[in-house]
């Protein structure tokens, strides 16, 4: 395994479990985050924050603009953002359907460019939190899609000749929400982290909005039987009531005696 890695970073939950499980393995560890026009920029800041929790080497912001077309919402403010009740009417909802918030080819130009970065810093590798359980059907989310890009790198790079390897790591990619959340706790740091992650694609915080991301995010901790340090952070800033889901069961009896103990 290459002792230098760069991790594709959009500030949201899985990339950033991502990037703690890079820094528990590799000697380096590189991040860049990409600024394409998406609906908010809130996510960036997001990724600023979490790379400094972590200590990276260096983070770059990319500024690509609005180089991506498309109907998603997340690049077209004039798309409506389709929100859903809860979990289960969600899956229903979007079934088989590729997810409205699809933007084509992204993670293929991130690649592209983030390929570039690790050539330049000379990391054999790049990281990511893609994840086929996403209940969306992103055709750019599975390991079909990762495995060929990952050949593609090789041969554009010339080390199909010269016998180096690329590899690109997907810690997350079989794995499902509440799976990552207990994945997270093993890594040193990443539940804190993830209290200043960016998940809503409505931009808010904290997220009020039931949008896809949202939903499956609030599931995932849910089904972990572990409070989201997101929603815990906003509710200790008074910005938010805690969700009432047995996760959170007994949290703000807790924080009453730990406030009145200090």
């Amino acid at each position: 395994m290459s002792k230098i890695a760069l991790v594709v970073l959009s500030g949201g939950q899985d990339s950033t479990t991502a990037l703690f499980w890079a820094k528990s393995l590799f000697d380096k560890v590189h991040a860049v985050t990409f600024q394409y026009g998406q609906r908010h920029i809130r996510e960036i800041e997001a990724a600023k924050k979490v790379a400094g929790m972590a200590g990276v080497a260096s983070h770059e912001i990319i500024e690509l603009g609005p180089i991506l077309k498309g109907m998603s919402p997340l690049t077209d403010p004039s798309q409506p953002l389709e929100t859903y009740p809860d979990y289960d009417q969600m899956s229903k909802v979007i079934g088989d359907r590729v997810e409205l918030t699809f933007v084509p080819m992204r993670n293929a130009l991130f690649f592209t460019v983030a390929a570039n970065r690790a050539a330049i810093l000379g990391a054999d590798c790049l990281v990511t939190g893609l994840c086929e359980a996403d209940n969306a059907n992103y055709p750019d989310c599975r390991q079909t899609f990762v495995s060929m890009q990952e050949l593609t790198v090789k041969h554009a790079l010339g080390y199909d000749k010269s016998g180096k390897d690329f590899y690109i790591y997907v810690p997350l990619i079989r794995k499902t929400k509440s799976q990552s959340v207990h994945f997270a706790k093993t890594l040193p740091g990443c539940m804190e982290a993830l209290a200043y992650t960016h998940t809503a694609y409505s931009g808010e915080y904290p997220p009020v909005t039931q949008d896809h991301a949202t939903v499956l995010r609030a599931q995932g901790f849910l089904e972990a039987m572990e409070p989201d340090p997101l929603i815990v952070r906003a509710w200790r800033e008074g910005l938010c009531e805690l969700p009432d889901t047995q996760n959170y069961d007994g949290l703000a009896h807790k924080a009453i005696l730990a406030n009145f103990d200090s």
